[in-house]
């Protein structure tokens, strides 16, 4: 009898590897990632799970568990998968047909949230236009996250009107895409006036549900200036606090640099346009030091030096949630990071998102 029964099992096995779905490795990755997608619907995403699951040799019934859909809904589009493959996943049915009235509900909305208000007000909101079209503001809402408007955001931006843009752009990126060969470049900034704060009341710890949590009251034991150099090629960081940012401390700096470099060795600095980088005693010393070049940043545009990019985690991870007892514990948790920091440290890799968004400059301004 137990023989007779492995026996079945062995010949339904046998018939379930055979009936396997083969699909081929571009389909099964269309299919991943329909079935991962969080911006598809529901349905597509459980079709592609329905292909998977069969192909990965699971029976129909155990497919319709584990996708949570009936057995006919699997054999369906098993069927439509085997007969058209990935074209015929799509949804044959075409959903009701749009009246009139709803065209021009839609086109009044994306009309009004394009233009400003006519009340005294910066912008629309959903309910503002859903009054003035004579709709609700969950219809508005819809139909401008279709259109992909957002009248309540704002963005800023700051459009640079140095007339030597394009060539000192070009300067300081080629030094990050083709450095010259046997020479350091070093991405070189200070970060100003970084307060150590330390709260009155104790930090409460976040538990289930609830944030970590800080007094609102605080003491200010004093401020701190960071001068940091980021090595592009091996992204390790040279860090020296100081309490002012003057040029003094500035040129200081730079010949610690090139103290860490051998004699002789070609440098080149990447810097912005601050007064305390081009004083009389930063030319005195790029005299003193032949081999040593300083680049400087087109004017508003200090994103182009890598070290701001480094500038913001150690704002993120550090300072903005630091509980400082002196400026002497402040000036060792940002060195203490920085040691850490450089024992993992990663170059950064700048790519485009967009090819056709290119750098331009504020032409009107100059």
């Amino acid at each position: 009898m137990h023989c007779y029964i492995d026996l079945l099992h062995w010949i339904c096995d046998k018939e379930r590897v055979s009936k396997r779905l083969v699909i081929s490795p571009p389909e099964r990755k269309i299919l991943l990632n329909r079935a991962r997608a969080r911006s598809q619907s529901v349905a597509e995403a459980m079709r592609a799970k329905i292909v998977l699951s069969l192909a990965a040799g699971k029976s129909q019934v155990q497919t319709s568990r584990s996708v949570g859909c009936s057995v006919n809904t699997v054999q369906l589009w098993k069927k439509r998968f085997v007969q058209e493959r990935i074209s015929g996943l799509y949804g044959r049915h075409l959903g009701r047909i749009r009246n009139q009235h709803s065209v021009e509900i839609e086109a009044r909305v994306l009309e009004l949230a394009q233009c400003k208000p006519t009340d005294g007000s910066t912008h629309w909101s959903t309910r503002k236009i859903a009054a003035k079209v004579g709709t609700n503001h969950v219809r508005v809402a819809r139909i401008l996250a279709q259109a992909g408007l957002q009248p309540h955001r704002v963005r800023r931006y700051v459009s640079s009107n140095d007339p030597e843009f394009a060539e000192k752009a070009t300067d300081i990126i080629g030094l990050y895409l083709k450095p010259p060969l046997n020479a350091a470049v070093f991405c070189v900034d200070e970060k100003t006036h970084i307060q150590a704060l330390d709260r009155l009341d104790p930090v409460l710890p976040l538990s289930p549900g609830r944030a970590e949590r800080h007094g609102f009251e605080y003491y200010r034991h004093g401020t701190l200036s960071l001068f940091a150099a980021l090595n592009t090629h091996n992204a390790q960081v040279l860090g020296k606090t100081s309490p002012r940012h003057t040029s003094a401390e500035f040129v200081a700096f730079l010949e610690q640099i090139v103290a860490t470099q051998s004699p002789g060795k070609e440098i080149h600095i990447i810097a912005d346009n601050f007064a305390a980088h081009r004083t009389a005693k930063v030319c005195d010393f790029l005299e003193r030091n032949p081999s040593v070049r300083i680049h400087y940043t087109p004017t508003y545009s200090s994103w182009l030096n890598q070290i701001e990019l480094w500038f913001s985690k150690i704002q993120r991870e550090v300072i903005a949630r630091g509980v400082f007892g002196s400026v002497n514990d402040l000036d060792k948790k940002l060195l203490r990071f920085i040691r850490l920091y450089n024992k993992q440290a990663k170059p950064f890799k700048w790519t485009y998102t967009n090819s056709e968004h290119r750098i331009r400059t504020n032409k009107k301004s100059m």
